[in-house]
């Protein structure tokens, strides 16, 4: 006969197990369920994933700056105190830059006035070239030009000074080469009492900078005897726009962090927000103002482009053979190379767009819809 404690114990592993099962059974069932009907939590998710951006109501960009330009700003004081600190470190940057190095500025906030307010008051034996780097589009030709232009006015005033008879000789650099005006920036030797050119920089890593030729460019520049750089850089990939050439034996960059936590009211200027609609009208008043700083030629050669494209459009845009011919005919290019230089001045402000047409030929079309287009050339008038 088998002891009660027998019985006892297989009636309790037998409770155990249908309790087991049972239990096992709810979790399931409750999973099953989870899956067939989603929780609240879930379909909000869902929606929001499914959501997007263009879907919003958006406000006018112009709007948006407005409202965003009365907020008060925040921290003045300890910003400005932040930034007054390092006028301490001033000497030793103008130390480092008649060494021979390059001065690059990073951390968080615009370093725009800092770098400004240490040119004014530290480089005064320099000629400070400024070059804001944060612009969407920049003729480095023009920058490099200029700087050869005022080491050759030096020269004309040197033997003035020597013969006491004004230079008769001129130099045309904006038809040279920029190989050719390097060269000619690399064979002016140090003088007394000048140190030269400082070529400061905001934003070196500035959108129409980032380019390998733009980079390369620089420093080749940066290696000229009486030429010196200060630059800034806000772009967490900054440095990968340099090789290990160009950082140690042309720029020779002494970095310094300078955070200043300032806002970058004008650097982001040109830069769209996310939360605006710029709309046609934002983008209508942008033309006008890239297009008024053209030359009258430019703006008659657009215009011929935009009647074009509102008599025609459902084509995909004017031949470009066909855009040098209607110029001619109203003595507005003289030569092919003419109009590719106004097509590129158009291309770098974004005013026209090139595709391939589908006989193969390049076409050109402006990125704006008919309404916004004709309001253009009534504004451009």
């Amino acid at each position: 006969m088998a002891p009660r404690g027998g019985h006892a114990a297989a009636a309790a592993s037998s409770g155990s197990e249908d309790e087991e099962v049972e239990e096992a059974g709810f979790s399931r069932s409750y999973f099953l369920a989870k899956e067939k009907e989603p929780s609240s939590a879930k379909k909000r998710a869902r929606a929001a994933a499914a959501g997007k951006l263009a879907d919003l109501n958006l406000v006018d960009e112009q709007v948006l700056r407005e409202s965003l330009a009365e907020i008060p700003p925040k921290h003045e004081k300890e910003i400005d105190a932040l930034t007054r600190s390092y006028k301490d470190q001033y000497r030793n940057w103008l130390f480092e830059l008649r060494c021979g190095f390059g001065l690059l500025m990073y951390g968080f906030g615009s370093k725009k006035l800092l770098l400004e307010d240490f040119a004014s008051t530290t480089l005064t034996d320099f000629t400070v070239v400024v070059v804001n780097g944060y612009l969407p589009s920049i003729n480095l030709k023009q920058v490099i030009a200029a700087i050869a232009e005022i080491f050759w006015e030096q020269t004309k005033l040197k033997q003035k000074k020597q013969s006491g008879k004004k230079s008769q000789l001129s130099q045309n650099f904006a038809s040279q080469s920029i190989d050719d005006i390097i060269s000619f920036l690399n064979n002016q030797t140090p003088e007394d009492g000048h140190d030269g050119v400082c070529l400061l920089i905001h934003n070196i890593d500035g959108p129409a900078l980032r380019d390998a030729e733009s980079q390369q460019c620089l420093a080749q520049v940066s290696c000229c005897p009486r030429i010196c750089i200060v630059a800034s850089v806000d772009h967490v990939n900054a440095p990968l726009l340099w090789d290990k050439k160009m950082v140690h034996t042309q720029f020779k960059w002494s970095w310094y962090h300078v955070p200043t936590f300032a806002p970058y009211n004008v650097e982001c200027v040109f830069y769209p927000l996310i939360l605006a609609s710029g709309g046609h009208a934002q983008t209508t008043k942008t033309a006008l103002v890239v297009l008024q700083s053209l030359t009258p030629n430019a703006q008659s050669v657009f215009r011929v482009l935009a009647e074009y494209q509102l008599a025609n459009e459902k084509e995909e845009g004017m031949p470009v053979s066909s855009l040098y011919t209607k110029c001619r005919e109203r003595f507005l290019v003289s030569s092919q190379v003419t109009l590719n230089s106004h097509l590129t001045e158009f291309k770098d402000h974004d005013l026209v767009k090139i595709k391939k047409h589908s006989d193969g030929q390049d076409c050109l079309r402006i990125p704006l819809v008919p309404d916004a287009l004709q309001k253009l050339l009534q504004e451009l008038a």
